[in-house]
């Protein structure tokens, strides 16, 4: 009970502000609330499990950094998408790839990889050797905080208007993508040239996002 309660208390606290509880209140504000908050106990669950099984190969043989840029990647494209919105009213859950709790799971496990709240996964694991009570209780912990996001989410998409939704759930993802790949990016990559390019880059793909949506908008009004 000590190694649940330990894991439940120290994951609730530090999932608290983190990145993907802010994912978790982005996702509320395209999605229904049971459907994000599935997927992201599907994933924590598969992601934890990786974390207590796997750890020493995640921290020692592949370098945390590769894991976090692919994840930051993943980011920028996912508020892109978010900006893009969909062609459909009411269809863009049915015309979704991998559908509502698909992509929440899969957006959610990529962001949770070399995340803080993982890591604690591992370091609890590797201090206590109780990995089923340690599982149960990170999980737990990372569904009561963002269980308070996407509550969060939710009100903010009742209150505010679906544009502004959906820019700042757009801002969410593309802000923590570029601070991820900040961090995480060999220092010989960065230099004022490569940075101006880079957001030439971003300016023009969010241009390209923000037409498409005003386009989607046209079609379903003259529809």
């Amino acid at each position: 009970m000590e190694e649940f309660l330990t894991a439940l208390f120290l994951v609730t606290i530090a999932e608290m502000g983190d990145k993907t509880q802010l994912l978790a209140m982005a996702f509320a504000t395209r999605f229904n609330a049971r459907e994000v908050l599935t997927g992201v106990f599907i994933a924590t669950v598969l992601n934890h499990a990786l974390a207590v099984a796997l750890g020493e190969f995640l921290t020692v043989r592949v370098p945390i950094s590769y894991i976090q840029l692919a994840a930051s990647f993943s980011f920028i494209a996912f508020g892109l998408w978010t900006l893009r919105g969909d062609k459909l009213e009411g269809e863009y859950k049915k015309r979704t790839r991998f559908g509502p709790i698909g992509t929440v799971s899969i957006a959610f496990f990529i962001a949770e990889l070399g995340d803080k709240t993982q890591l604690a996964t591992i370091a609890l694991a590797a201090k206590y050797h109780s990995p089923v009570y340690i599982l149960i209780g990170t999980t737990i912990g990372m569904l009561v905080a963002d269980a308070l996001g996407i509550w969060f989410g939710v009100q903010m998409g009742r209150k505010i208007p679906e544009k502004v939704v959906k820019a700042v759930s757009a801002g969410i993802f593309i802000m923590f993508g570029i601070i991820g790949l900040y961090s995480n990016l060999p220092k010989s990559f960065i230099s004022t040239w490569s940075v101006i390019a880079f957001v030439i880059v971003i300016c023009a793909l969010i241009y390209g996002a923000i037409k498409i949506s005003y386009s989607n908008d046209r079609f379903l009004r003259e529809k």
